[in-house]
């Protein structure tokens, strides 16, 4: 003799599985909003892909005798009309020794434009031990027509690094910055005289 579900039996399962359904397609969406600033976290605290670490003050631990070529590189993406290049191209930095560079982007255009930079270090291992103290990266930047402006960027090397034999071998680091267009933001944005905010 063959039973038969009922009605109501059924119509619970069926409640069950999309209720389960409806369950796992939210917990993917709020993993997928997640997942972003998860990354972020991640890169910020391992220096994981070339994120530089955010320091407030110098190093405890004064400098050191060891130097390391560092390269500065900078990159305009396609839609924005500047000229964005490092005023140095490398120089030599003793472990902990606090530096100041400067970066000029200059606006081609006859018209105001708006710009914002991302940035990594090369070799991505080294990002845990490169401290920035002050740069202009993330900051929404306004230059007016023909507006030529210097944007300093303020870091060091963490001492850290020469007890880490696998740096032992290191030599050279790179930091590179590209510029990429923005649209007229909605919220103020950093004006002429302005050298940006640590990020």
């Amino acid at each position: 003799m063959t039973q038969t579900t009922s009605p109501t039996r059924s119509y619970r399962r069926d409640m069950i599985v999309a209720a389960s359904c409806g369950v796992f397609v939210a917990l993917m969406v709020g993993m997928s909003y997640a997942a972003v600033p998860l990354y972020d976290w991640f890169c910020r605290a391992t220096g994981f892909g070339g994120r530089t670490q955010v320091a407030t003050s110098a190093p405890q631990q004064g400098m050191l005798g060891r130097k390391i070529t560092v390269r500065f590189d900078g990159n305009v993406t396609g839609g924005l009309p500047w000229r964005f290049e490092p005023e140095q191209t490398s120089i030599d930095v003793r472990i902990g020794e606090v530096v100041t560079v400067n970066y000029v982007a200059t606006n081609l255009a006859a018209r105001p434009t708006f710009g914002q930079a991302a940035y990594n270090v090369a070799p991505g291992t080294t990002g845990i031990h490169f401290q920035k103290i002050n740069c202009f990266c993330f900051t929404e930047q306004r230059l007016g027509p023909g507006e030529k402006r210097e944007m300093p960027v303020v870091f060091y090397i963490d001492p850290a690094l020469a007890k880490d034999s696998e740096f032992d071998d290191l030599n050279t680091i790179t930091l590179s910055y590209s510029f990429y267009a923005i649209r007229d933001p909605a919220r103020p944005v950093a004006d002429s005289g302005t050298s940006g905010k640590l990020n």
